[in-house]
């Protein structure tokens, strides 16, 4: 490395490089240079314009998308509500339906919102009273106590349905579980 300082770089055009010099081909060169990085800013400007279009209509078709998937769902919702209210008002009526007409009212609200998630993809499960119990599918909420071993491990009430979607468990159905009891230790008599 020299220590001579380098020349300042005049911008008049009588210090300009004699043409075929080395000093005049380091010029074109980073003048060619300069160029192809103006270019080259040039196409990432454009592709980071390009990517931003892309990245903008990827979020719109999501939007679209759930919106369409959402709009079934919503169409069952809006009948459930209209049957609740229209049962509500029934209910609220100077002389309204007999008491035993509340079961199978609710149960068939049930059904509604069991119809709506199918339409999401979500389908409904139900346990038998008397089906085995299985970890997979059942989520034990309560032990019954059962003597007969015929019984244990096997679903003894069922609290809620379950629901699946794709063949995957996506809320496991909330059973009553029969369970023999503990055996009681043998103390023996030490007198």
């Amino acid at each position: 490395m020299s220590s001579e300082p380098e020349p300042p770089v005049s911008a008049d055009p009588g210090d300009a490089p004699v043409p075929g010099t080395a000093s005049a081909q380091v010029v074109a060169a980073l003048a060619a240079l300069g160029a192809r990085l103006d270019r080259e800013h040039e196409r990432a400007a454009h592709r980071e314009a390009v990517i931003d279009r892309l990245h903008e209509e990827n979020q719109r078709l999501r939007r679209g998308e759930l919106e369409s998937a959402l709009a079934p769902l919503r169409a069952a919702l809006y009948r459930l509500h209209d049957h609740a209210r229209r049962e509500a008002r029934r209910f609220a009526e100077p002389d309204p339906p007999d008491a035993g007409y509340a079961a199978p009212l609710l149960a068939a609200l049930a059904d509604d919102v069991a119809d709506a998630l199918a339409r999401s993809g979500v389908e409904r499960f139900t346990v038998a009273a008397g089906a085995p119990y299985d970890v997979t599918r059942h989520r034990p909420v309560a032990v019954e106590t059962v003597t007969d071993p015929e019984l244990a491990e096997t679903v003894r009430g069922v609290l809620s349905d379950g629901f699946e979607q794709n063949g995957r468990i996506v809320r496991k159905a909330e059973v009553r579980v029969g369970k023999l009891p503990a055996p009681v230790a043998d103390r023996g008599t030490d007198r």
